[in-house]
C-alpha cells in the first residue's frame, strides 16, 4: 500500500470511528433512525445538486462529505439492526461494478458508451429486474424521472433517430395542448401539458442538455433578476406592488442589458 492509499484508509477509518462515537455518546445521533435521516439525506443531495449547478467545487467537496457521513450513518444503523454491515455495503458495490463491466473485467467487447449502457441494462434484467424501467425511484423529481425513463427506454431501441423527429413530436404536443385548451377540458389540459413537457425533456436529451439543470439555471437567473428589480425599484422610491407591469418590465429589461446572466 502506497502513502496515498494509506492516508486515505486512515482518513476513512477515522471517520468511521467518529461515527461510532457519535452514535454511542451524542443524544441526537443516538435517536436517529433510517426514517428520520431520510429527509436530511434528500436535503443534502439537493445541496450537492445546487453546488454542481453553480460549479462550486468547494461546496461540492463539503456536500460530498455530508453525504459520505450519511452513508456511514445508515450502515451503522443497518449493523445495529443486524441487516448489513459497512463492509457488505462496500463489497456489494464493488461486486456490482465488476459484474456490470464485463468489457473491463471480462472478455466482452464494446465500441462506445452507448453500448456500455445497453449492456448494463441487459445485465440488470439477468439479475432479476422485471422491466427496463425498473430502478427509477418513484420519488425522483418529475423532470429527472422523465430523463431517466427516456434514457432507459433508449437502451432497448425505443428512441427517435433524429432531433428533428423529436421536435415534430414537440409541435404535435403543442397542437394537442391548444386543442384541449380550446375545449376547456381542464383534466385533458393538464395531461397534454405533461405530454408537452415530457417531449421537451426528450428534445433536451437530443441536444445533450440536462433539462433539470437547464431549468434550475433559469430559476437562478430569474431569482437574480427579480431581486435586482426589487432593489432598483426601492432605489427609485417605488414598491413593486404599486407599479404597473410596463414599469416593472422597463426595469427588468434594463437589468438584462446591464448584467446578462
Amino acid at each position: 500500500m502506497d502513502a496515498n492509499s494509506a492516508g486515505l484508509n486512515d482518513s476513512f477509518q477515522r471517520l468511521v470511528k467518529i461515527m461510532d462515537e457519535l452514535r454511542e455518546k451524542c443524544p441526537w445521533d443516538k435517536k436517529q433512525t433510517i426514517h428520520t435521516l431520510r429527509q436530511m439525506t434528500i436535503e443534502e443531495t439537493f445541496e450537492l445538486a445546487d453546488a454542481i449547478t453553480d460549479t462550486d467545487w468547494k461546496g461540492i467537496k463539503e456536500e460530498l462529505g455530508d453525504l459520505l457521513l450519511h452513508i456511514l450513518f445508515y450502515s451503522k444503523i443497518g449493523a445495529e439492526q443486524a441487516q448489513f454491515s459497512l463492509q457488505e455495503v462496500i463489497d456489494g458495490i464493488s461486486e456490482k461494478l465488476i459484474s456490470r463491466h464485463p468489457h473491463i473485467y471480462g472478455d466482452v467487447q464494446v465500441k462506445d458508451e452507448e453500448e456500455v449502457k445497453r449492456n448494463w441494462e441487459k445485465l440488470k434484467l439477468k439479475e432479476g429486474k422485471t422491466s427496463v424501467l425498473g430502478g427509477v425511484p418513484r420519488s425522483l423529481p418529475a423532470t429527472v424521472k422523465a430523463m431517466r425513463l427516456q434514457e432507459k427506454a433508449k437502451q432497448v431501441g425505443f428512441e427517435w433517430d433524429t432531433k428533428e423527429q423529436v421536435w415534430d413530436k414537440v409541435e404535435e404536443e403543442i397542437g394537442e395542448l391548444k386543442e384541449a385548451i380550446g375545449l376547456g377540458e381542464q383534466d385533458r389540459v393538464e395531461e397534454e401539458f405533461g405530454d408537452l413537457v415530457f417531449s421537451l425533456v426528450n428534445y433536451a436529451r437530443f441536444l445533450q442538455v440536462d433539462a433539470e439543470n437547464a431549468l434550475e439555471r433559469t430559476n437562478k437567473k430569474f431569482i437574480h433578476r427579480f431581486t435586482q428589480m426589487e432593489e432598483e425599484a426601492l432605489k427609485q422610491g417605488n414598491d413593486l406592488a404599486a407599479m404597473s407591469l410596463e414599469e416593472m418590465d422597463a426595469i427588468w429589461n434594463s437589468i438584462k442589458k446591464q448584467r446578462p446572466q
